[in-house]
């Protein structure tokens, strides 16, 4: 019996499909500090979102294998400012596999690489869905096996968050007759 190819798996774990990715933080990614001279150096909200969704969805396509597209981006914690001339890292795997739906976390940290000194810096989950080649949803066939305590810790937290999206979309769903 021939060993099921990789886009046969059934199985993946979090590390399978788990994107790095780093990007020098240049001034051309720092807010206009012109009224705020507090924020002068800091890389904008704005340039960090774009980096997180493409890592998110960089991961999201490497677990299915195929075509994704962004659902929503359920969270965002800034924690710290990244500055110009640090090291932005972008740590991104698949935290849980619904039907054609799967969430992906990011952690971004910044690294300032003269001390070594590295801080965690945003945090966001993302949602994405799987599509087929009309680019309609499509079910997941690869399902996600967590390994580590961590892994299974963020397992079960997106069954809460997604429980929580899909509360508030009925919510909103009501409110809108």
């Amino acid at each position: 019996m021939s060993k099921p190819t990789e886009k046969e798996q059934k199985w993946k774990t979090p590390q399978d499909s788990a994107v790095i990715t780093y990007v020098w933080a240049m001034p051309e990614h720092a807010n206009p500090s012109l009224f705020q001279p507090d924020t002068l150096g800091n890389v904008n909200g704005g340039f960090i979102l774009n980096l997180i969704d493409n890592v998110a969805g960089m991961t999201a396509a490497r677990h299915v294998q195929g075509r994704v597209v962004t659902a929503s981006i359920d969270q965002v914690s800034f924690h710290e400012p990244i500055k110009v001339g640090e090291l932005i890292i972008l740590k991104a795997s698949v935290n849980r596999v619904f039907r054609t739906s799967l969430e992906v976390g990011v952690r971004v940290e910044a690294e300032n690489v003269y001390t070594g000194n590295v801080r965690h810096a945003v945090s966001s989950y993302l949602t994405f869905v799987a599509l087929d080649e009309h680019g309609k949803p499509t079910p997941i066939k690869q399902q996600l096996k967590p390994v580590t305590e961590a892994e299974k810790r963020r397992f079960e937290d997106a069954a809460k968050r997604r429980a929580s999206r899909l509360a508030l979309r009925e919510q909103l769903k009501k409110e809108e007759v």
